[in-house]
C-alpha cells in the first residue's frame, strides 16, 4: 500500500519514476573507462582517440531517438538541432564526417561488440556482457 501511494505520489507530481538511464558503453578489448570530457570530445569530433591511445570509433544513434536526446543533453549539452548545425559545419569545412548512425539500441551493442576501439550509448537496461560501461553520465 506504501509504495502504490508514493507511486500515486510521483504521478500526481509529473516526475518520472521510470527513468532511463544511458551509459555509454564500450568495445571489451577497450578501455575500462573514460571521463566526461573525452567522451564529449570523441562526440564533437575534437578527439579521435580513447584513452588508451586506440582510434575511437564513434557510433550514433538515429535523430528523434529519445536515448540520442538524452545522451547528448548529458554529454555534449546540444540539441538536435545544434548537433545537425554543428555537423553540417564540419563536412562543409572538410574537418569530419558525424558519428555513424546506428538504428536502434540493439543494433548500436551489437557494432560496439564487434568493432575494436568503438564506443557507442544505450539505454542501461539494455546492458550485457557483449559490451563494457565505461561511463555512467
Amino acid at each position: 500500500m506504501k509504495r502504490f501511494s508514493v507511486l500515486l505520489v510521483a504521478l500526481m507530481l509529473g516526475v518520472s519514476v521510470a527513468q532511463a538511464e544511458v551509459v555509454v558503453v564500450g568495445n571489451p578489448a577497450g578501455p575500462d573507462s573514460i571521463t566526461l570530457d573525452q567522451v564529449r570530445d570523441i562526440y564533437l569530433n575534437r578527439s579521435k582517440a580513447l584513452p588508451n591511445g586506440q582510434r575511437a570509433v564513434p557510433y550514433e544513434l538515429a535523430e528523434g531517438n529519445a536515448t540520442r536526446e538524452t545522451f547528448h543533453e548529458a554529454v555534449t549539452g546540444r540539441s538536435g538541432a545544434q548537433l545537425k548545425a554543428f555537423w553540417s559545419q564540419q563536412v562543409f569545412t572538410g574537418k569530419g564526417q558525424p558519428p555513424q548512425e546506428i538504428g536502434t539500441e540493439a543494433a548500436m551493442k551489437s557494432s560496439v561488440a564487434s568493432t575494436p576501439g568503438s564506443i557507442g550509448y544505450i539505454d542501461s537496461a539494455q546492458v550485457d556482457d557483449s559490451v563494457k560501461v565505461i561511463l555512467k553520465p
